[in-house]
């Protein structure tokens, strides 16, 4: 009988300490950007620049612990195509935020 090997053999699997770490970061993360926010710490423009840093972290945390997101060679399409659905909703939303605003200048009364 001829030996098979498993195509998710290369694969990084969980351990319950990862999930656990992944999971006690993202309830801090989301505690402390609902806290931020309900007690009016910051300004608010202050406020959104710490909102989006903690966002991104949070993102950072989910890719890591729950999608087990690496820079192993097994990972290579993975992280590439998060790299392009990052390059894609950047210039889509870039896109959209610059057309609104020039349609605003464009559409006020002189």
């Amino acid at each position: 009988m001829a030996h098979t090997q498993s195509l998710h053999e290369e694969e990084a699997h969980g351990s319950l300490s990862g999930y656990l770490a992944g999971f006690v970061l993202a309830v801090l993360l989301t505690a402390g950007s609902f806290g931020l926010v309900m007690r009016g710490a910051l300004p608010p423009q202050s406020a959104m620049i710490a909102l989006a840093v903690l966002a991104f972290a949070q993102i950072v945390v989910h890719l890591v612990f729950f999608l087990h997101l690496n820079t192993s060679s097994g990972q290579r399409w993975n992280v590439m195509a998060l790299c392009y659905t990052a390059v894609a909703s950047i210039i889509l939303i870039g896109g959209t935020v610059w057309v609104m605003h020039n349609v605003s200048m464009n559409m006020m009364s002189r």
